[in-house]
C-alpha cells in the first residue's frame, strides 16, 4: 500500500474467539465490497468460513454485503444474533 491507509476491524463474540482478536488494522487502500472483503478476511481465517454467515457494521451501521469500505472506516464482524 503506497498511502498506508488502514481500516480497524473489530471483531465479536464467537468470532473472536476464532481469530483469537478483539481488533486488528488491516491494509485497504481503496474502496471494496464488503463481500469481497468478508472472502480475504475468510482467507486469512479459514475456521471463520463460510464467508456468507457473516454480518458486517461499517462506522457502526449495519450493512449489506455490497456495500463498499473504505480506508479510514471502522468494520465489525459478528454472527448473526438470534432470540427467543
Amino acid at each position: 500500500m503506497a498511502n498506508g491507509a488502514t481500516i480497524k476491524v473489530l471483531y465479536f463474540a464467537q468470532v473472536a474467539e476464532l481469530t483469537q482478536r478483539r481488533e486488528e488494522d488491516w491494509p485497504l487502500d481503496q474502496p471494496v465490497r464488503g463481500a469481497d472483503w468478508l472472502a480475504a478476511l475468510v482467507r486469512r481465517y479459514p475456521q471463520l468460513a463460510p464467508a456468507g454467515r457473516l454480518k458486517l457494521a461499517v462506522n457502526q451501521y449495519h450493512v449489506a454485503p455490497d456495500t463498499l469500505i473504505s480506508p479510514g472506516d471502522e468494520v465489525a464482524v459478528f454472527e448473526p444474533v438470534t432470540g427467543g
